[in-house]
């Protein structure tokens, strides 16, 4: 299809696929495990995937791929991706090698960010995913904000403000240690409001530990969207974005859309409310359509 685009949404556990016709309609949609750990299987997954379509659908149409971290250009070498053995390697110059050089790559979260800000009316739109890790992309007049270091969002590897703070004034006989990160670091944004980060507070209120997602009515949700607040507050004070769209799994948890909008303007600089915080719109499909609209 000539004037297709491919979509790649290159997750931890998960990838999916998408091609897109000239109108935007969806002509091809598929998933397969991400073949975890496995860094030459992870290429050779992706390009099975374009490959399929190719055959079914004719020509070489260009493909955008979400992926869980940064490309670096003078190293040529993926950095900060949660899915950790695609550091250090290659990626873009081998998936390029494998598909004929028609291969661009954004981080998942500007590409989330990209597909829903299609969806607002709005200058400034700041993406956030709450899911596995934590990420963030912002769209400034329907163009992405990349940054000088490519990392433009990257809020879930700021530090958590004042988590034992809000812990002691939640009144629980809650022990809140603290978290060391994947990048390094120690209590990032991610290692607590993650879906991992919540289950693990949720864990610390209650003595138990989950299989599943945090249930609805668990003691821990009350800190829990007061640390999203006050981390959000920060992006409003940074960036003051006209709409802020959730998404991952733990945006599905109605109480966010609740309680983070009554409590951020505590947190934040001369905050008039403005600011709309909604629930993303197209759900767990927003990253593989983002990357489609690398391609074209």
């Amino acid at each position: 299809m000539k004037s297709g685009r491919i979509g790649i949404d290159l997750g931890g556990t998960k990838i999916e696929t998408v091609l897109l016709d000239a109108t935007g309609a969806v002509r091809f949609r598929q998933r397969v495990a991400t073949p975890k750990g496995d860094y030459a299987g992870t290429v050779a997954a992706i390009a099975a995937l374009v490959g399929r379509i190719d055959v079914e659908f004719g020509g070489s149409s260009p493909v955008g791929i979400g992926t869980p971290g940064a490309w670096v250009p003078e190293r040529r070498q993926m950095k900060n991706c949660n899915s950790t053995w695609l550091n250090g390697r290659p990626l873009l110059d081998d998936l390029n090698a494998a598909l004929d050089d028609r291969v661009r790559i954004a981080n998942d979260a500007n590409c989330f960010a990209l597909a829903e800000a299609e969806g607002v009316d709005a200058e400034v739109v700041f993406g956030v995913i709450l899911g596995t890790g934590v990420g963030g992309g912002i769209v400034v007049g329907g163009q992405l904000l990349g940054g000088a270091n490519a990392i433009a969002g990257e809020w879930g590897h700021t530090p958590l403000p004042y988590f034992g703070v809000d812990a002691a004034a939640d009144g629980r006989e809650a022990s809140l240690e603290d978290r060391p990160c994947y990048c390094g670091r120690t209590n990032c944004v991610e290692t607590f409001l993650s879906g991992p980060g919540l289950a693990r507070t949720h864990e610390a209120f209650t003595g138990e530990r989950l299989d599943g997602p945090v249930p609805t009515d668990s003691p821990a949700l009350d800190l829990y969207t007061t640390m999203l607040a006050r981390s959000l507050a920060q992006i409003v004070n940074v960036l003051d974005p006209d709409v802020i769209v959730l998404g991952g799994g733990v945006s599905n948890l109605d109480v966010l859309y609740r309680d983070v909008p009554r409590k951020l303007p505590k947190y934040a600089f001369a905050h008039e409310g403005r600011t709309r915080i909604v629930r993303a719109r197209l759900g767990d499909a927003a990253g593989v359509f983002g990357a489609a609209r690398l391609g074209g």
